[in-house]
């Protein structure tokens, strides 16, 4: 308990100083300290700390949730209206579409609430409370309870969260649940009661040419002109709580809302975002950012490289693909995007170089202070490193690889048909046989095209043998070598073709005389089995191999938050509510160029490329463009403004979160990060990180003008 103290005598001592830079995805509870709010308030924030979060009153924490299942959305009505991105609501979009109702293409607007279309599977969380635990995990290690490593693990966190909601006043409340979760790598625990509302519809969505402008060509990049923004609206029962889709349902009235302002932004204003960050590794050493580097960013950019070269290929050919595969794409795009500039960044911003400096610092600390852990950890945390190396380097080669192949086969129920078919047993094999029915619908579903896939897996079965040496690869790969003498088409074309749930006839074949042998025969089957055989082996590698970890880690971030103190040090993201301070500000990226911190409509007609579907401008904007019919949404100099920079610290997770100015009121939306800063999640650069958010009135002026959605607007509050 005496380490803790010391942790977080310095935590609240950092916040004494004046700030150095804007680094930091602040938990909420720390608005209660008068010192950090102090800081909040001399870089411009009008309100007080219980109006921005308190644990006792409705505070602007209650109008920001959880979008889906990754992303951050902002109630904007007293009706429950929810803002978030486009991105984030791309899944959902891309659910309701069709060719015969291309909404990715064309957009959606719901011009009253009868059109708002239910999203089977969206939700949308608040969080209800969050509560200190720290003193209570700590008392089952030191009574030997638990052990000190078991407290780092999901079994003892779910049990913990479990116990907290049975002692709660909210045990039994609709869409209550809890979760534990450790911070400062297990130097501070929290119980955070979440509230989720599962009754979510969409309401409106610009089309992608608007939404993604700029694709794949911009993400990450400034200057950027994206609108990325999608609307959607909480539903509950008639007594506010959470509830299944019902006709019966109504809109939410919401506990809070955000205010709009159209007052605009100026350079140096405040500017603080709410949101669910979803992961940053601040405090790795240089070893563990070469593993990132090598044995993760690598091999997911050569292989999500390959694979998003033949959808790409087949969407440009086909509205139906197109639509089937968009969200997929657009996922596996950004986080290949992501490594590429990661890697770069790092490389670029001399992180490698920070590191081995704060790792000598932090040696010579060790010995002054005396202390023997602290002098042996980062040595410990090496070795466990070069130990792991090739087996993550394998991991991320066998679930990049075979992630990207979708076909598979439901290997235990074809398990459980093949004992009944021994057993003799007719109900069971009825029951089977019935479920593999419904298996066969929900491998080719909606979103998914057989012969798209064939074309991905014949790219990357071989990519995987370029990759990983031949005593690594999964056990199919002798059947390939085998039976196919290497030839990878021959193989592929006999899974896809001849195997019993590579189209429905074969199924229907399969199933009026369904045979033992016929199972063990399955080619597809085999592929399943072997695959899942890798799996296991591999995960139960990596665990053995980063043993202690955690507890290395949470000796060293202990100590590393004492050598900095009193300078100000957060907790690494967890998705987790959390916020971040900063301004509006421009950037230099490097030598005689200047960036300025907004970007207008004008740039989007400047990028237009009617060649290049990323950089199409519908017609519709073009007239309200060339008409300067931009209504109350100008600025003053009457340009649309489009895009803006601030200095505030988000990553992944944050996709969608408010950007508040000094009065609480929402400037913008929060949607991406620059290119030159893409190490930030490992080392934050105060000159040069940026977030890149959509203006709020570049979103009402789409709404407004191209949407017609004047209803939407009219249940906003808006500040003028």
């Amino acid at each position: 308990m005496k380490t803790l103290k010391v942790l977080m005598l310095a935590l609240l001592c950092a916040i004494c100083l004046p700030s150095k830079a804007d680094e930091g995805m602040w938990l909420l509870q720390m608005m209660q300290e008068k010192h950090l709010i102090d800081r909040l308030k001399a870089q411009g924030l009008l309100l007080e700390a219980s109006d921005v979060y308190s644990p006792n009153k409705i505070s602007l924490k209650d109008a920001v949730g959880i979008f889906g299942g990754g992303c951050t959305g902002e109630i904007i009505s007293p009706d429950g209206l929810i803002l978030t991105n486009h991105h984030c609501g791309y899944g959902a979009i891309q659910q309701h579409s069709s060719v015969e109702h291309d909404y990715l293409k064309y957009g959606f607007w719901a011009k009253n609430r009868s059109e708002e279309l239910a999203t089977p599977g969206l939700a949308f969380t608040f969080v209800e409370r969050i509560d200190d635990v720290t003193d209570k995990v700590f008392a089952k290690i030191k009574s030997g309870e638990i052990k000190e490593e078991e407290s780092f693990g999901q079994p003892f966190l779910r049990q913990l969260a479990k116990a907290e909601l049975e002692a709660s006043d909210l045990k039994g409340k609709p869409g209550i649940r809890t979760q534990a979760l450790p911070f400062f790598a297990g130097n501070k625990y929290y119980c955070i009661y979440l509230k989720t509302y599962q009754d979510v519809r969409m309401v409106a969505a610009p089309p992608s040419s608007i939404g993604k402008f700029g694709g794949e060509t911009d993400n990450w990049m400034w200057p950027r002109h994206t609108c990325d923004f999608s609307v959607f609206r909480v539903y509950a029962d008639a007594n506010g709580e959470p509830a299944d889709y019902s006709p019966n349902n109504v809109p939410l009235k919401a506990k809070k809302h955000l205010a709009i302002s159209l007052k605009g932004i100026e350079e140096g204003d405040y500017a603080m975002i709410m949101g669910f960050p979803g992961s940053t590794n601040r405090y790795l050493t240089q070893s563990e950012i070469k593993q990132r580097m090598y044995s993760t960013n690598e091999p997911r950019i050569r292989i999500r490289g390959a694979r998003q070269e033949v959808l790409k290929a087949e969407m440009y050919a086909s509205d139906k693909i197109r639509i089937q595969y968009a969200s997929k794409y657009a996922g596996s795009s950004n986080y290949w995007k992501n490594s590429i500039g990661m890697n770069k960044a790092i490389v670029d911003n001399k992180v490698l170089e920070t590191k081995a400096e704060q790792e000598a610092r932090f040696a010579k600390f060790a010995q002054e202070k005396g202390n023997a852990d602290y002098a042996k950890v980062v040595s410990q945390i090496d070795a466990v490193i070069e130990k792991s190396n090739p087996i993550l380097y394998q991991f991320t080669c066998y679930s990049e690889i075979l992630r990207g192949i979708e076909y598979n086969t439901p290997n235990v129920v074809l398990d459980s048909l093949k004992n009944a078919i021994q057993k003799k047993d007719k109900e069971g094999i009825s029951k089977f046989s019935e479920q593999l029915k419904k298996q066969y619908a929900r491998i080719h579903n909606k979103n998914y095209d057989h012969e798209v896939d064939r074309k991905v897996a014949k790219v990357l079965l071989p990519l995987y043998a370029e990759m990983v040496e031949a005593e690594n690869l999964p056990a199919f790969y002798a059947t390939i070598n085998g039976q196919f003498k290497g030839d990878y088409n021959a193989y592929v074309d006999h899974l896809y073709d001849n195997t019993i749930f590579a189209n429905e006839a074969n199924l229907n074949k399969f199933l009026k005389k369904p045979s033992v042998k016929a199972i063990d025969a399955d080619l597809m089957k085999q592929f399943v089995e072997a695959k899942f055989a890798l799996g296991e082996k591999l995960m139960k590698a990596r665990a053995e191999s980063m043993q202690g970890m955690d507890l290395l880690h949470k000796t060293y971030v202990r100590g590393l938050c004492e050598m900095y103190s009193p300078e100000p040090k957060a907790p690494d993201a967890n998705f987790t509510m959390r916020f971040t301070y900063g301004n509006v500000k421009p950037y230099d990226p490097k030598d005689g160029v200047h960036y300025k911190f907004y970007t207008t409509l004008k740039g989007v007609m400047e990028k237009e490329d009617p060649n290049n579907p990323e950089f199409v401008v519908p017609a519709k904007l073009k007239e309200l463009y060339e008409a300067k019919d931009f209504g109350r949404y100008a600025m003053p100099n009457g340009e649309m403004p489009a895009c803006f920079l601030t200095t505030n610290d988000i990553t992944g997770g944050n996709s969608g979160s408010p950007v508040i100015n000094g009065n609480g009121e929402l400037i913008g939306c929060a949607f991406d990060g620059n290119w030159e800063s893409l190490s930030g999640d490992i080392n934050f650069d105060n000159n040069l990180q940026r977030c890149i958010a959509v203006d709020i009135r570049y979103v009402l002026f789409i709404l407004d003008k191209l949407g017609n959605c004047g209803h939407l607007i009219d249940e906003m509050t808006i500040v003028e």
